[in-house]
């Protein structure tokens, strides 16, 4: 069977719709393209290609279908199954990576055939045979560490998120559809310690400061750019164009259409 014969399979809990990656996942993109960004800078994955994707980051990915078809195979790598893995296996840990939330590490000659060997257990409705998705795993963790052992330092660091800068933090992450208590346990704190360092740096709420920092934003691709509404609202963290709008209206006094068309 011909590897774009799955058109979405995943082995492992699914992934959370939101821009928090809550578990590593490993992806392998058959048809189509990815365009990922994760505050820091913007990746592409190509057909054929595939990546692994940090937790404990925020990232956005958009896909892009290829003659009306987009495929691909998401592999949950959650922190309850690397624990076992590495009490059974001994793992070695080198130089770090860097730190963005896409690790592409090159082609290996076994990540197609691997991918392909997953076909006679895939059952459809999106999901491997459950008595064999665990092996399918620690095999395919196997081929990512010995073509890449600096992985070992991402995959198997257990940490909570350490204490970061939080005005820089959140000037470059601002645009992230992420809740107040994603964006304190990201930069190490609790929710009150966040509220609280939050207020001495800018002077407001969270809520406050990101809906205005977006709509700020917004008024500039719009006016300077001549962006459309409808193609920015998503990557500006508004999740539907009706509450861009409206929110856009009772700031500025007019709509985002009402402003391009000036």
């Amino acid at each position: 069977m011909h590897v774009n014969a799955i058109k979405s399979c995943y082995i492992g809990p699914e992934i959370s719709p939101e821009q928090f990656i809550a578990e590593h996942f490993f992806l392998y993109l058959g048809k189509g393209k990815i365009e990922g960004y994760d505050g820091h800078r913007k990746y592409i994955l190509e057909e054929g290609q595939y990546c692994i994707v940090r937790k404990n980051h925020l990232a956005r990915y958009n896909k892009q279908k290829n003659n009306g078809e987009f495929e691909k195979v998401v592999i949950i790598l959650d922190e309850a199954f690397l624990k076992k893995y590495q009490q059974q296996h001994t793992v070695v840990h080198t130089k770090p990576l860097h730190k963005g939330a896409f690790i592409l590490p090159g082609e290996n000659k076994l990540i197609r055939p691997f991918i392909q060997s997953l076909m006679p257990y895939y059952e459809g409705g999106q999901q491997l045979n459950s008595t064999f998705a665990d092996i399918k795993r620690e095999e395919l963790l196997m081929i990512l560490l010995q073509h890449q052992p600096q992985i070992a330092d991402v995959l198997f660091d257990f940490r909570l998120p350490d204490k970061l800068d939080l005005e820089a933090y959140m000037n470059r992450n601002y645009k992230f559809n992420v809740g107040v208590e994603r964006f304190a346990y990201l930069t190490g704190r609790s929710l009150s310690a966040f509220k609280r360092d939050f207020a001495a740096i800018f002077g407001t709420t969270p809520h406050r400061w990101l809906q205005q920092k977006r709509l700020q934003e917004a008024y500039f691709l719009i006016e300077k750019k001549r962006c459309k509404p409808s193609d920015i609202y998503l990557e500006l963290g508004f999740e539907d164009l009706s509450h861009f709008s409206y929110a856009f209206k009772k700031h500025f006094g007019e709509t985002p259409s009402g402003l391009l068309t000036r």
